[in-house]
């Protein structure tokens, strides 16, 4: 058994556009706090076999310059590399996949008496993704996807009750838990296209689109 509702509303979720480098880029951001310290959270999110434990098995060379593999899924180069000082840490890598370029960020604050805000932000250039996808899920696509990492980590974390492998989570997401979970993070994810500007009919298209994508279920099943 998961707790599902405790780990979607324990999750903030915010979608913004921005020029980068010229590039009009958007850019998604999930936080949310752990009950562990930041030496703990920054080892679970570059150790590879802790990475492993909870979002998926990976290969490379783990350290600043050097490029990392997961397994049947994206790999990339390590583009920034701070450890823990000062209460903060941070790390950035490319996220190459399908044969497109995006970027990941992860930023861990001391929120203290052992507690960690974590925040990861995915920034992908608007003329990267083609249109018909966005039209058709809007920011759940990618965005629930990193949903179901966090929820990995919370349970490797303690941070919500229950026990689910990465080995597991494939067939979860068809049971009626799993099809909660997902219904609840895409309807997240529609709430903050409704915060960035979509009108709610869209927003609640593209919430639809995305349950039915993780889940092969229809709307309402």
């Amino acid at each position: 058994m998961v707790d599902v509702s405790q780990q979607v509303e324990s999750v903030t979720r915010a979608l913004r556009t921005e020029d980068v480098d010229g590039e009009e880029t958007r850019i998604q951001t999930l936080a949310q706090e752990y009950p562990a310290s930041i030496e703990d959270v920054w080892d679970a999110a570059t150790s590879a076999e802790r990475i492993a434990r909870w979002f998926l098995p990976i290969t490379g060379e783990l350290r600043l310059g050097g490029r990392y593999q997961l397994e049947g899924n994206a790999g990339g180069e390590i583009l920034a590399c701070a450890p823990p000082e000062g209460g903060r840490a941070e790390y950035r890598i490319t996220w190459e996949f399908g044969g497109g370029v995006s970027w990941v960020t992860i930023r861990l604050t001391d929120a203290g008496q052992d507690r960690t805000r974590f925040e990861l932000e995915h920034a992908a250039r608007v003329a990267d993704v083609p249109a018909e996808m966005w039209d058709t899920f809007g920011p759940g696509a990618t965005g629930v996807g990193w949903d179901g990492g966090l929820l990995g980590l919370s349970l490797h974390l303690g941070a919500v009750e229950g026990s689910l492998s990465p080995e597991e989570a494939e067939a979860w997401a068809v049971t009626d838990e799993g099809k909660a979970f997902y219904r609840a993070a895409a309807d997240g994810w529609g709430e903050a296209h409704v915060a960035a500007g979509a009108d709610r009919e869209t927003a609640a298209r593209g919430a639809d689109a995305t349950f039915g994508f993780y889940t092969g279920a229809m709307p309402g099943a």
